[in-house]
């Protein structure tokens, strides 16, 4: 039998379970090759640079849309001028398709004008833009005439800027927002750049933008700031101190002209500033490492100032990064990774706080009180950025400002409303030009030239005092005081007081058989009140004496009225009431404009024979793209049978007055006309002063005068029409047209000015 087995030893056995389990947590190099997981490297921090260029930095837009396609998230952002912009909206959580809508529907035409719409001044305002039309007020300070410092102040752009960042506005600290940034201005008393990394950020980007000699700089934090691009117009340095890993850098800075193009001061003083912005630029770019990403859009010659061309400048630069794929592709992150990058921006768009006070900021406080009352009924809800647009217009509009800006300031348990009044640099008090020009080539012109200096705030209630001076075929001075009863209330009283001079002919058929000159005096009184800045109801009495002189004409011809043995002495009433919807008095496009007005004229010579008289205006534009349909109307009607005062006599005839006729050809104590305009914008209009918007068009009409009322009927009128090429500039409306008759009379018309 065999012997059994003897068992192990517990010792022994214990010695070789420990040297089993040893030798079992000591891999093998095969097996450590083949089990272990090495840790993921951490992602690489990106920065993105957008340089300045104006309009060329919408290629940005693309840029960022491709960026996200390809989920690549941005931990930094640093940006000069248009750069800033675009990095500034992207910053504050607005994604590249938001902002590429945004800048491909924005009217830039709109968005550089410094006035509010037409339709949202006050009346004061539209009635001013009447007769004054040069765009161009000078400012008056001291006994001097003041310039401005930039064609555009920028209070509409600033608007939208503040509008759009409005869900950040509580944030103090760029490096809180959706994405960290950085904007570049620079110190234009110093020249040194100037890096924003706080406050408020629209002021920010505004600052970052201001062109010299385009843009009026910016006040901010007690210095005085202009376009970053002089500066730093790639600011990749200051993207670097953000801690970022790897740049981005989009450069869309505009190449230098060739020589053949520098024949001009302007263009030769811009080719300089691009010579030391290129400089700096190229500084920058040499220090790009062989992991930073260049990217520059082939954007040729394209305009800074072209912000017509928009959607396709995003479309280059959408290219542009589409070619750069390959390295980019390299940043990418996971689908989950880029949701919960781009969730954590949305979630730092909060809701617009509720606001519990409103106060004005230091040197504003001359408008307190027009702030108290309109702001008040937004204390204790939530900010509503369209309820304060329309209290800001309602202040700025008056005039007299150049910006009117409001911040969000507070903690987090309570906050105000900040507004920021920046007097009119130009004054307070300010002149105004108007100027027009009609030649019908045929040796009959006709000019006039005016002058308005307007004094403002005389008054706790924001009185003026207004005096004009006009030269021309009307002779004129005259003085007034507008005098708001309150603040806001509507109710004013105006008086005024007048001399004149005009040019009255008398003619037979088209040909003149004498001209008049009539000199009058008038002072008067009106009263009324004004609904909001769309209407008015006036009323007032003035006194008028004047006489009579011959100037052409045979003074024995017993076919010309002896006018100049009767001096007219009277005394008139009137009742008026206006609407103005009109959101352009020179190209009108949407809106609507109404007056209707009774006046009774009592003669001192003759009070058995009372005068009254009914006259009305109406206007109407409706626009499809740039197409637009204008419909007009003008009648007034002498409700006395005979009419024998040649001041009585309504005119006709004219450019749009009844195109093929003389102007002033026809004359009748009634009259009547009808136009219907069609006219198509065929130049798009630049920023700000910058382009010239053109328009071709035509029209049709019909009217005439009439002796009596019972005469009157459609089936008498003149019917005429007229071509016509009208372009919108600083002085005013310039046409070049053509009029014609259902008669064969043809007439040719270079006019300057209003029309009807």
């Amino acid at each position: 039998m065999t012997p059994p087995r003897s068992a192990t030893p517990p010792a022994a056995a214990l010695s070789l379970l420990l040297l089993s389990c040893l030798w079992l947590s000591t891999p093998t190099p095969l097996l450590a090759q083949t089990t272990d997981v090495a840790p993921a490297a951490p992602r690489p921090r990106v920065g993105l640079v957008l340089s300045g260029g104006g309009a060329r930095g919408a290629a940005h837009v693309g840029v960022l849309k491709v960026l996200e396609e390809l989920r690549i998230p941005i931990d930094a952002i640093a940006g000069t001028s248009m750069g800033a912009v675009v990095g500034g909206l992207y910053a504050s959580g607005l994604d590249a398709r938001q902002i590429e809508k945004l800048m491909s529907s924005l009217n830039w035409q709109d968005a550089f004008r410094d006035r509010p719409p037409r339709e949202d001044l006050t009346l004061r305002r539209k009635q001013e833009d009447e007769t004054f039309l040069v765009k161009f007020p000078l400012g008056l300070r001291d006994g001097r005439v003041m310039l401005p410092r930039g064609l555009i102040q920028g209070q509409r752009l600033t608007e939208l800027l503040r509008r759009l960042t409005l869900p950040v506005a509580r944030l103090s600290r760029f490096d809180d927002l959706p994405t960290p940034f950085r904007a570049v201005a620079t110190d234009l008393e110093s020249g040194e750049a100037v890096v924003m990394d706080a406050g408020d950020l629209t002021s920010a980007m505004r600052a970052s933008l201001s062109a010299p000699g385009v843009f009026a700089p910016v006040e901010r934090e007690g210095r005085l700031l202009v376009d970053g691009g002089i500066a730093d117009n790639v600011p990749i340095d200051i993207a670097r101190a953000m801690g970022v890993d790897i740049v981005i850098v989009v450069d869309v800075g505009a190449p230098l002209l060739p020589r053949s193009q520098l024949r001009s001061v302007p263009v030769i003083s811009n080719q300089m500033l691009a010579i030391l912005i290129r400089r700096n630029a190229q500084a920058q770019l040499a220090t790009l490492g062989p992991r930073d990403i260049l990217i520059q859009p082939e954007l040729g010659n394209a305009s800074s100032f072209d912000f017509g061309v928009v959607p396709r400048i995003v479309g280059v630069g959408e290219s542009a990064a589409r070619a750069a794929r390959p390295r980019l592709a390299s940043l990418a992150v996971p689908e989950h990774v880029m949701q919960t990058y781009l969730a954590h921006r949305a979630a730092l768009r909060s809701a617009p706080p509720v606001i519990d006070y409103v106060q004005v900021e230091t040197g504003s406080q001359r408008y307190l009180p027009a702030a108290n009352e309109l702001f008040a009924g937004l204390v204790g809800k939530p900010l509503d950025p369209a309820a304060v647009a329309q209290r800001v217009t309602a202040i700025y509009g008056r005039g007299g400002l150049d910006t009117l800006d409001y911040h969000v300031i507070g903690t987090p348990d309570r906050y105000g409303l900040l507004l920021d009044a920046r007097p009119d640099a130009l004054g307070p008090n300010y002149l105004r030009f108007g100027l027009s020009l009609q030649d019908d080539f045929e040796g009959n012109a006709t000019y006039n030239a005016a002058v308005r200096f307007v004094v403002t705030d005389i008054t706790r209630n924001a009185g003026e005092w207004v005096t004009d001076l006009q030269i021309g075929n009307v002779s004129r001075a005259a003085t007034e005081l507008f005098l708001p009863l309150a603040h806001f209330s509507g109710w004013f009283v105006m008086p005024h007081a007048a001399t004149q001079s005009r040019d009255v002919d008398v003619l037979t058929g088209q040909n003149l058989l004498a001209e008049y000159r009539a000199h009058t005096f008038n002072y008067g009184l009106d009263f009324g009140r004004q609904f909001g800045n769309w209407g008015e109801v006036r009323t007032g009495a003035y006194h008028e004496d004047g006489h009579f002189r011959l100037k052409v004409g045979d003074p024995s011809d017993p076919n010309l009225p002896q006018l100049t043995a009767q001096p007219f002495d009277t005394s008139d009433y009137f009742v008026r009431f206006s609407y103005d919807r009109l959101d352009d008095i020179n190209f009108p496009h949407h809106g609507q404009r109404a007056m209707l007005q009774w006046t009774g004229i009592r003669s001192a010579s003759a009070p058995e024979r009372p005068s009254d008289q009914v006259t009305l205006n109406y206007i109407g534009a409706w626009s499809l793209g740039r197409d637009t349909v204008v419909l007009s109307a003008s009648g007034g009607s002498t409700l006395q049978a005979q009419v024998t005062d040649i001041n009585l006599l309504f005119p006709l005839g004219g450019f749009l007055n009844l195109s093929g006729l003389r102007a002033d050809s026809l004359t009748g104590p009634n009259f009547g006309i009808a136009r219907a305009l069609y006219y198509r914008q065929i130049g798009r209009g630049g920023p700000g002063y910058l382009d010239v918007p053109t328009y071709l068009g035509l029209s049709l009409e019909a009217g005439n005068v009439w002796q009596t009322r019972r005469a009157a009927s459609v089936g008498n009128t003149q019917k005429d029409a007229s071509l016509f090429l009208g372009l919108d500039t600083f002085l005013g409306p310039v046409y070049v047209a053509t009029g014609f008759d259902e008669h064969g009379n043809q007439a040719f018309y270079l006019f300057l000015g209003r029309t009807f």
